[in-house]
C-alpha cells in the first residue's frame, strides 16, 4: 500500500520497517517507489520519534540498533492487522490494485516461470509491483513469512514446515545433466557406480533445514558423490558443464531448458529418488486475504510454463 491510498497514514511505520530490512537508503527508496531524500527525511523523523539513531553506520553498512529491530518487529505487527482490517470484507481488484508483493526463492526454476508470472501481473495487475528476493541459509523465511516482510516463499522441500500452508507448482523428474560429449551422454553408459564415481556440480543448500530429494537419496543408499564444484547459483550451474567431466542432477525441466540454449545432454538419474516438488508456501495470517489468494493463483497458472509436453 502506498502513502497515498492509506488512510491511517502508516508510512512511517512501513518506511521503518522496510529501512530495517533493506539497511540501505537508496534500496528502501526503490521497494517503497520514493525518492531517496524522502526516505532520508522519513529517517530523520523516526529518530526524532524514537529518540534513537535506529540505523548506524559500521563499515560500509547501515546495521539496526537493538531499538530499531525491537521496534520493527512491532510495527511488521501492527501493519499486519491493518492491512488485514482494511481488506477484510472488500473484493480486490487487480486491474486497479497498487499494492506491492514480495516473493522469495532461490532461482531453480527455469525463466519461463517468472517470465510468464510478469506477464500475467502486468496483464491483471499494472499497478502492482513485485519484488524477488534471492533465499539463503541465513535468510529465515519462516520468520519473514510471520512478519510479513515476504508474501510467499518457493522451495523445493521434500518435507515442508507443517506450521504453513502450501500448494504444489509443479512435481518433476529428477535428471542428470552433463555436455553433450560427455562419455556417459550416451545411452545406458550412466550407472550408479559411475554416477558416483563422476565429478559433481552441486548446489549450496538455500535453507537451513533444506535437504534435496538427490542427498537424501544417497543419505539412504549409505553412499556420497563427489562434490566437486559448489555454486550458490543455480542458473549458473549448467554453464559450468560445457566441455568438462561434470555432471549436475536437478529436475527435467531445467535440465531441459538450459539443453535448448546449450550443448549439453540429459540423461535418466541411475538410481530411484523421488520426484522434485516446487511449492509456494505462506503464512495463515495470508490465508484468506483475496489479494494474496490471487497472487497465488498467478504463480500457479505461470508454473505451467515449466511443464513440459508429453
Amino acid at each position: 500500500m502506498s502513502r497515498s491510498d492509506d488512510p491511517f497514514d502508516t508510512y512511517l511505520l512501513r518506511v521503518l520497517c522496510t529501512l530495517i530490512s533493506e539497511q540501505s537508503v537508496s534500496r528502501t527508496a526503490i521497494r517503497l517507489n520514493q525518492s531517496q531524500p524522502a526516505i532520508s527525511a522519513a529517517l530523520r523523523r523516526l529518530r526524532v520519534v524514537f529518540g534513537d539513531p535506529l540505523l548506524v553506520r559500521d563499515k560500509n553498512h547501515m546495521v539496526p540498533t537493538a531499538r530499531a529491530l525491537q521496534a520493527a518487529e512491532q510495527a511488521r505487527s501492527a501493519l499486519g492487522l491493518i492491512d488485514g482490517l482494511l481488506e477484510s470484507g472488500r473484493e480486490f481488484a487487480p486491474e486497479t490494485t497498487q499494492l506491492s508483493f514480495t516473493l522469495a526463492t532461490p532461482d531453480y526454476l527455469a525463466p519461463p516461470f517468472f517470465t510468464r508470472a510478469v506477464q500475467l501481473l502486468r496483464e491483471q495487475a499494472p499497478g502492482a509491483r513485485l519484488v524477488v528476493l534471492p533465499l539463503g541459509p541465513q535468510f529465515d523465511y519462516e520468520q519473514a513469512l510471520q512478519n510479513g516482510e515476504v508474501d510467499i516463499v518457493i522451495g523445493n522441500w521434500p518435507s515442508p514446515p507443517e506450521h504453513l500452508h502450501m500448494s504444489t507448482l509443479l512435481e518433476d523428474e529428477v535428471v542428470c545433466l552433463m555436455d553433450a560429449g560427455h562419455p556417459l551422454a550416451a545411452p545406458g553408459q550412466l550407472t550408479v557406480e559411475r554416477y558416483l564415481q563422476a565429478a559433481h556440480v552441486v548446489f549450496t543448500p538455500y535453507s537451513r533445514d533444506q535437504r534435496g530429494v538427490v542427498e537424501s537419496s544417497l543419505g539412504t543408499m549409505r553412499v556420497s558423490r563427489d562434490r566437486r564444484v559448489q555454486c550458490s547459483y543455480f542458473g549458473l550451474a549448467p554453464d559450468m558443464l560445457v566441455g568438462t567431466d561434470l555432471l549436475l542432477t536437478t529436475s527435467r525441466h531445467f535440465a531441459a531448458w538450459h539443453a535448448r540454449r546449450l550443448p549439453l545432454s540429459i540423461a535418466p538419474l541411475p538410481m530411484a529418488a523421488g520426484s522434485m516438488r516446487f511449492c509456494q508456501l505462506w503464512h495463515s495470517s495470508q490465508h484468506r486475504s483475496a489479494s494474496h489468494a490471487w497472487l497465488r493463483g498467478l504463480l500457479g497458472t505461470a508454473a505451467q510454463a515449466l511443464v513440459l509436453p508429453a
